[in-house]
């Protein structure tokens, strides 16, 4: 199931790859270990100007990329960093930006609380 949202700060100039989303997907889907058609990735610019941290950061040229996961069933805590050190480092590699920059939010599981086409997740 794992759902994956990835909101990358951009330039004005920036050129992201129109297939960006689909090499976010393939490479998330192998650090999931999931069947094909089960790893959905939904990509969001955020341009830099809507972005701002306090004291007048960040520096030019830090970009962050907020990912926000939706997984069925979390693994254990253990299972849980290295997935987490894995998906941050594909989601890098896919975006072009250091893993410093790439920022995992986990959802709470799942199943029990999302529906697709009216069916709950069990």
């Amino acid at each position: 199931m794992p759902i994956i949202d990835v909101e990358m700060v951009v330039t004005d100039n920036e050129q992201v790859p129109s297939n960006l989303a689909v090499t976010l997907a393939d490479a998330t889907r192998n650090v999931f270990g999931a069947s094909a058609g089960q790893t959905w990735v939904r990509l969001h610019k955020l341009p830099l100007q809507d972005y701002a941290e306090d004291g007048g950061g960040p520096l030019q040229d830090i970009r962050p990329v907020f990912v926000t996961v939706l997984k069925a069933k979390l693994p254990h805590l253990n299972e849980l960093k290295h997935e987490m050190e894995q998906l941050s480092q594909a989601i890098a590699h896919s975006c072009g930006r250091p893993v410093e920059n790439i920022h995992l939010f986990y959802q709470p599981e799942g199943r029990g609380r999302v529906a697709f086409g009216g069916k709950v997740i069990e």
